[in-house]
């Protein structure tokens, strides 16, 4: 590539020195909110029974943080865009760590909720942020790779840490600690990002920001989120669920419209339009419909079904961690340079749904050696193998001045998926669940017989539900075989149709510009 269209493209030619530091403080603030997503999770019933919040209100202490954090993400990375991806990045940072300690302090349900909503507010400036300044940092092909495939890991994997964690922080020593932990990671990432991050000069966005879009966009994906969250809660046919889909519907198309009329639009449809971009989002969001499900329903099994405490949970998920870091910075990285994306992400997707094909296996005295293990094993396999090029190449190919709002929609995708796959299997698992005792509890004589049956049932939604899963995943690894065509980074065909040059894998030093 020429030096003309290496300054064309906005991206500095020689790499900043200091990126493999920053990367650390980068992987160590999505580390922390990818954790909040699940810790939180298993604190929930002592901080529901210490702040005496009630069962039809304990929902919120989630659904307060996905609705902020869901909604706002397309705001977020438009505003890391405009005002800077490190300033933003190290202000998300800050009000993460305040929320936190609100949380941690709470004294009533309403202050869990504030701080939970607060948390999703600048979550939604830190994540956007963080995948941006990667995308705008690690140019070349083979470095990017690394770094991505190192993202990926902890993107992935990072949920069933959080499992860990949460296990032992509220065995040990109390729920508040779950919020709490959350402040050091946040000093150290922010204060490390300030001094290391060095951004590229010339990738801001300082177009006017476009206020409509902001207000479409955010009310169309808190109604979508709350719709899908109370359908888990109040059924599909509830009148505010169907309200709440509807509306959505409206505000997102009149959202896509006023997107392709404004000059300088909130979410560019030239990000998500290009092929390979609307298959990765795509693909993506179904593959966390599946993913996110499933650590719910092995989450119960685990605890309720098998016994297992907490701390022994997390532990029982080691597996599927040691599968994501495996495929993502092993497999992932070292075949990203070598082969195109869509044969890493076909294939992994098959390999997770293969995974979740073991689990539908489950039964009530099932070993963990013979299904469980192998299962998790081949889905974090599976998953690190897919979300690592997914990650790299959903910015890839992107002007740097939209860097930000292209990280915001791989967020977007993941968040939206994952409220979909909490409402939607869980409804099925639950229907499953109910057919099943309904049919069963006749023959049950004894109260242990009844006890048996009730758990049977569990178990039986749930692998109803991941059978749906594994169906999820198949039509993930479809879409990414048909939609995402880009070659192999360096390839001279990195995002196809962008005009890349010659093919000199040395030559491809900055992401190829689509127009």
């Amino acid at each position: 590539m020429s030096q003309a269209a290496v300054k064309a493209s906005g991206v500095a030619d020689a790499p900043d020195a200091g990126r493999w530091k920053a990367l650390v403080f980068i992987a160590l603030a999505q580390l922390m909110v990818v954790l909040d997503a699940t810790i939180v999770n298993i604190a929930l019933p002592s901080a529901q029974q210490d702040l005496g919040i009630s069962d039809g209100n304990r929902q919120w202490v989630v659904t307060a943080y996905a609705l902020a954090f869901g909604g706002l993400l397309l705001f977020g990375g438009r505003i890391a865009d405009l005002w800077g991806r490190k300033r933003t990045f190290v202000t998300g940072l800050a009000g993460f760590a305040v929320a936190s300690a609100l949380g941690g302090a709470a004294t009533n349900e309403a202050m869990m909720f504030g701080s939970r909503a607060l948390q999703g507010v600048f979550g939604a400036l830190l994540a956007p942020a963080a995948l941006s300044l990667l995308a705008v940092m690690f140019t070349d092909a083979k470095e990017r790779a690394k770094a991505f495939g190192i993202y990926g890991a902890i993107a992935g994997g990072g949920g069933a840490v959080g499992l860990i964690l949460g296990g032992f922080l509220t065995e040990y020593l109390n729920w508040r600690w779950t919020f709490f932990v959350n402040i050091p990671f946040a000093i150290v990432a922010a204060a490390g990002a300030y001094f290391v991050i060095r951004e590229p000069k010339g990738g801001r966005n300082r177009s006017p920001l476009d206020i409509p879009g902001v207000i479409l966009s955010t009310l169309g994906l808190v109604a979508l989120v709350y719709g899908f969250t109370r359908a888990e809660s109040n059924g599909w046919s509830d009148a505010l669920t169907v309200g709440m889909f509807v509306g959505s519907a409206v505000l997102l198309l009149a959202f896509v419209l006023v997107e392709s009329r404004v000059k300088a639009p909130l979410l560019p449809l030239r990000v998500i339009t290009e092929r390979n971009r609307g298959g990765i989002y795509l693909s993506l969001g179904l593959a966390i419909i599946a993913m996110f499900g499933l650590f719910l329903f092995l989450t119960y099994y685990l605890q309720i079904v098998k016994g297992y405490t907490p701390v022994k949970t997390g532990f029982a998920f080691l597996p599927m961690i040691a599968g994501m870091i495996t495929g993502s910075t092993q497999i992932g990285t070292r075949l990203m340079t070598r082969v195109a994306p869509r044969l890493l992400m076909g294939p992994g997707f098959l390999v997770a749904a293969l995974g979740m094909l073991f689990l539908t296996q489950l039964e009530v005295d099932t070993s963990y050696a013979a299904v469980l293990l192998p299962g998790m094993l081949l889905l974090g396999l599976g998953m690190g193998t897919a979300f690592m090029p997914a990650m790299s190449l959903a910015t890839m190919g992107v002007e740097p001045r939209d860097a930000g709002v292209a990280s915001a929609m791989v967020n977007t995708s993941q968040q939206v998926g994952g409220a979909i796959g909490t409402a939607l299997l869980n409804t099925i698992a639950a229907s499953a669940t109910t057919s099943y005792i309904a049919d069963h509890i006749g023959g049950a004589s004894s109260r242990s017989q009844q006890q048996l049956v009730q758990l049977q049932g569990q178990v039986q939604g749930y692998t109803s539900a991941i059978w749906f899963a594994v169906g999820i995943l198949v039509v993930a690894s479809a879409i990414a075989l048909t939609f995402v065509n880009a070659g192999r980074p360096g390839s001279g065909n990195a995002v196809a149709g962008s005009g890349a040059g010659d093919g000199a894998e040395d030559e491809l030093r900055v992401p190829v510009v689509a127009h």
